[in-house]
């Protein structure tokens, strides 16, 4: 369900990513990037609060204590109407400073830019107190709900691209508006179906402090991770916008686009997997917890290496293909994108080991001392004078170094086996990369007719590296469970 949701998902998002640059114009695009982008760096409270509220949940359900797993739900609830209430302010304080002061935004639309910061608070704030809901069902691992409701919310993303087409507003200020509108639809879906489904989601009003203190400890060690990693994503964005401009920041936009089309092939995998590992944690079987990790990470890098290889070789045929008008620096900053996406696809398992244990203090900081590098980094280099890739080179290789960082730290955490890993999940990622190169390389190198190349790559490289993954990347007793599950759906 989650993979059909995925590629409908994808789809849409690749039209409308299309239709909507043309409708709005590169600048127009480059604004709303920047602006609600700018908007979302005050999401960092709610993101650490997002993956504790998951982690209690999943606990409490391995558990099977109904009763604390609705003092859980309600006390998450309390919190994150606290936590939007926090950033109501913040963002209508010291953010609308910032964006009327500090931001470049094109002479005459700074009042639509007002609309779009406006109506990105009112989206965010929905979006919190949705999160509670959210995590009751992907804790009760009911992935088919999380995918129908995912499938409505695009099918009214898509309603709004003809909506923008048929109307003669400003079409900036609209879209602001419809992305609202579609947020607080999804909000009501997901509450109702709670209501329904699960006698704990029933908010009943609690306040115990303890509990309180336990939630809060965890997410306020999460919240160094996600406020650094806020910092190197949307900070960088702004970077790339006081120093080169909103065209920079819609290339970068197209960009995180289709990474997002790409990296979703993983995301539906680890939200099948996560609520896994913290159970079996909680009933302390270790072995297989370290099983599902070993597995998970590997089976994540290749669901995307099996989609990522033919875009980077192909980034300028996709991107002309997809957007006819293909802005500046788009191609590189796709191309980078997905390359550091190759170390971070690794890190959610590992992470979710952390959170099982409830003892993230040193693995947060990890985190958010590689992120925040990232961002003194770029800010150092842009000022010398280098041109704006540079940020993206530099994320790549922090993502490299933060993958072993991280590995240490569960190392002397828990006593990961790091050698383990290595032997079993990038010893076999490194072998897979080496041997499926060659032959799509090839095929794109020798064949000129841009059409006849994309097919010739395409089918090369997913023939290539699905028969490299099954001869050298996956184990024994990994290969008879995918022979026993073809047999199984043939037979059905």
């Amino acid at each position: 369900m989650l993979y059909f949701r995925m590629i409908l998902t994808m789809l849409v998002s690749l039209y409308t990513s299309r239709v909507i640059l043309n409708t709005l114009g590169v600048e127009d695009f480059g604004i709303y990037n920047v602006v609600g982008g700018f908007v979302t760096m005050f999401g960092f409270l709610n993101s650490a609060m997002a993956s504790a509220t998951q982690r209690f949940l999943a606990i409490e359900i391995g558990k099977g204590d109904h009763e604390q797993l609705r003092n859980v739900f309600s006390m998450s609830i309390n919190i994150h109407f606290l936590i939007a209430f926090i950033i109501f302010i913040l963002t209508e304080t010291v953010g609308l400073w910032f964006v009327n002061t500090q931001l470049t935004i094109p002479a005459g639309r700074m009042g639509a830019a007002q609309w779009v910061y406006q109506f990105s608070i009112l989206t965010m704030i929905v979006y919190m107190v949705s999160v509670p809901y959210n995590a009751m069902i992907i804790a009760h691992e009911r992935m088919n709900v999380f995918a129908w409701v995912s499938i409505a919310e695009v099918g009214l993303k898509l309603f709004i691209v003809f909506m923008l087409q048929w109307f003669g507003f400003d079409k900036l200020k609209f879209y602001a508006v419809l992305t609202f509108c579609v947020s607080l639809i999804i909000r009501f879906i997901y509450r109702f179906y709670c209501n329904k489904q699960f006698k704990e989601s029933k908010y009943k009003f609690n306040w115990e402090p303890q509990l309180f203190k336990r939630i809060f400890n965890h997410a306020g060690w999460m919240l160094f991770g996600t406020t650094s990693n806020v910092l190197s994503s949307q900070g960088l964005n702004i970077l790339l916008n006081i120093y080169f401009g909103v065209v920079v920041n819609t290339a970068r936009g197209i960009a995180f686009q289709l990474q997002n089309a790409v990296s979703a092939f993983v995301d539906n995998f680890m939200m099948a997997v996560r609520p896994q590992i913290i159970k079996t944690y909680a009933y302390e079987n270790f072995e297989e917890m370290y099983k599902l990790v070993f597995r998970s990470s590997k089976f994540s890098f290749f669901l995307l290496f099996i989609i990522a290889l033919p875009v980077l070789l192909l980034t300028e045929t996709i991107l002309a293909w997809w957007l006819k008008n293909v802005p500046e620096y788009a191609t590189i900053f796709t191309r980078l994108t997905i390359i550091n996406l190759f170390f971070t696809t690794l890190y959610p398992p590992i992470a979710t080991v952390s959170q099982a244990t409830g003892n993230i203090k040193y693995f947060q900081l990890t985190i958010s001392i590689g992120f925040t590098l990232v961002f003194v980094f770029t800010l150092l280099f842009f000022q010398i004078g280098f041109p704006c890739y540079t940020a993206f080179l530099i994320g790549i290789i922090m993502s490299f170094i933060g993958l072993f960082a991280r590995l240490l730290v569960l190392k002397f955490q828990l006593n990961f086996p790091i050698k383990e890993y290595y032997r079993k999940v990038l010893s076999k990622i490194i072998n897979v990369i080496i041997f499926s190169i060659p032959i799509p390389l090839f095929c794109r190198l020798i064949i000129n007719n841009p059409i006849n190349q994309f097919f010739a790559v395409c089918f090369t490289s997913v023939i290539t590296t699905i028969s490299i993954i099954w001869l050298m990347g996956l184990e024994k007793n990994e290969r008879q469970f995918f022979k026993l599950k073809i047999n199984e759906i043939i037979n059905r």
